[in-house]
């Protein structure tokens, strides 16, 4: 699981070819931004949280910090991370390669407003050595996501 899955996924914009993948780790938002060379806020991290029916996955900038006041104010609920074996059998992919491409169960995607002050960010791609350059709208389109939230501070 994981990287092939994002691939697969990422085949119908014929962007399957243009995974980054690293012979190091890329499994944190210090380590990713080193290994792309770009600021840690381009890296777009993807959080998974509990919902009300299913998990709900919040991709926002790696140097965003979730705001629960505001997290509980978009949901409804409080902000509860899943542990790292539900986020592996809810999504497909392990912790630190969390991404909303290619997932192994039906998840609602947000894309928190953090995102928006670049003009390109690189989410992780199924492991803890890989990303993918997109602007925002391809995020939007490859992701799926439901809306834009406004859940983080920082």
């Amino acid at each position: 699981m994981g990287v092939p899955e994002a691939r697969e996924y990422l085949r119908r914009w014929n962007r399957d070819g243009d995974v980054l993948e690293f012979d190091r780790s890329s499994a944190t938002v210090e380590l990713a931004a080193r290994a792309l060379g770009v600021e840690p806020g381009r890296i777009a991290k993807t959080l998974s949280f509990r919902g009300r029916e299913r998990p709900l996955l919040v991709l926002a900038a790696g140097d965003a910090r979730i705001d629960n006041k505001k997290f509980k104010a978009a949901f409804g609920l409080k902000a509860s991370m899943l542990s790292p074996e539900e986020a592996l059998e809810r999504t497909g992919h392990p912790v630190g390669g969390i991404c909303p491409f290619g997932l192994a169960t039906e998840l609602d995607v947000y894309l928190d407003e953090s995102l928006r002050r670049f003009d390109h960010v690189f989410p992780a791609c199924g492991s803890g050595n890989s990303a993918l350059r997109c602007t925002l709208a391809q995020l939007e389109e490859y992701s799926a996501s439901k809306a834009w939230v406004d859940v983080c501070s920082g």
